[in-house]
């Protein structure tokens, strides 16, 4: 079975633009006719030019490759002009490419990815929603970023999430993120900060737990510091609390804290989340498997978490497919620990399958179809088309005011 025929799809995600303000799909084309469908995480360029990359990748190492030889595929694309180390945009494209082969390799043998890759171990899978608006305030600017900066709002929304049937809830009260990070955490964000967790945690009780997510704004010092004031409310974790290039000075952090640390969103292959855990830098991977290296790279690394009693936390901030390819994962590793929802899957991620992804009082449910269990809506996805210039994610400019 050899892959001849490539289509790739930059899909504008229309308002509110949860997950994102495109998503990069491609599909992959066999001599028997069995497509696969994979989703590029890849952010440092503009999505036209990824898909252009795509095609270049396409063309030197997948066009009349055989689909089942994944091991060789990956190693060629990952060493490609004399590199052999991990970068993000290369790695973004090799990825979307892996998961479409075992969508095609799972549809071929009648299997799910999951059954191909040690079995399923869980049945349905806990989910985690962050704190977007209710969606009759989604297209309301003003009511809109209310629940990003206001706690009460906040905790009012983290309490109807758990009344749908989430067990945790995701925010990120610590301030913007720049270009020019890491800094230290002002004063006023840091009570802020604390107030958030409070007003959630009077608001959802035990009944949910907290995620405190930032992007990297913090020295190592000033994580701790913030760390510190959090600590009361017992988040579950605090993620990314400084830049991931230097794992060694997160691993400051996590050894100051009582709250786990949790990483990964903006790390690629097994070499860069082994230094993560060969430090102790974190105990929760948050691998995003559009970018990370794909399926069986991401079973790679929770492997390895497993000899580190670390767990696996599949980070979602773009389109279904790499959903879908999340669920393959979470499903068949023992050290699954929770999964990212874009809210319940429904809006935009649904419309753009032809079946969506099931959640169900606050749990996804492991499909049975073969491959990654959904399928693209192509004519959807080319009636959005992406007509923007802007990055997937634009971190602030310039250095973050004292106060910011």
């Amino acid at each position: 079975m050899r892959i001849v025929a490539l289509k790739t799809f930059v899909v504008g995600n229309p308002p509110p633009h949860w997950g994102g303000r495109y998503f990069i799909f491609l599909k992959l084309i066999a001599d028997n006719g069995i497509e696969g469908v994979g989703e590029v995480y890849a952010a440092s360029f503009g999505p036209h030019a990824i898909a252009r990359l795509i095609e270049d990748v396409f063309v030197h190492h997948v066009e009349g490759a055989d689909a089942f030889a994944i091991e060789t595929l990956w190693r060629n694309v990952y060493g490609r002009g004399y590199s052999l180390r991990p970068d993000p945009t290369l790695v973004g494209v090799l990825s979307g490419i892996e998961m479409a082969l075992w969508d095609i390799i799972g549809k071929a043998v009648e299997k799910p990815v999951h059954a191909l890759l040690g079995g399923r171990v869980h049945e349905r899978l806990r989910s985690y929603t962050y704190l977007y608006p209710a969606p009759d305030e989604a297209g309301a600017n003003d009511r809109a970023a209310a629940v990003y900066e206001d706690p009460d709002i906040a905790a009012a929304r983290a309490a109807e999430c758990v009344a749908m049937g989430f067990t945790a809830v995701k925010f990120d009260p610590a301030g913007p993120y720049s270009t020019f990070d890491p800094r230290q955490p002002s004063l006023a964000r840091a009570e802020l900060s604390e107030r958030f967790c409070r007003r959630l945690r009077e608001a959802v009780g035990t009944r949910a737990d907290l995620l405190f997510g930032t992007h990297g704004q913090f020295t190592a010092s000033g994580a701790i510091r913030l760390a510190r004031r959090l600590e009361p409310y017992d988040p579950l974790w605090f993620e990314e609390p400084t830049p991931p290039e230097k794992p060694e000075e997160m691993a400051l952090v996590a050894r100051q804290t009582t709250i786990p640390i949790a990483t990964g969103e903006r790390l690629t292959t097994k070499y860069e989340f082994a230094r993560v855990l060969e430090c102790r830098a974190a105990s929760i991977l948050q691998m995003a498997l559009g970018r990370v290296g794909g399926i069986l790279e991401a079973k790679k690394i929770a492997g390895m978490a497993e000899a580190y009693y670390a767990q696996v936390a599949p980070h979602l901030y773009c389109g279904p497919i790499e959903g879908a390819a999340n669920i393959q994962l979470a499903a068949c590793i023992p050290n699954f620990l929770i999964l990212e929802s874009i809210g319940t899957w429904q809006g935009f991620h649904a419309q753009i399958l032809k079946t969506p992804i099931v959640w169900q009082d606050g749990y996804v449910i492991v499909p049975d179809a073969p491959g990654l269990g959904v399928e693209l809506d192509e004519d959807v996805a080319r009636s959005h088309p992406y007509t923007g210039d802007a990055l997937h994610i634009a971190p602030h400019a310039g250095p973050v005011a004292a106060d910011g």
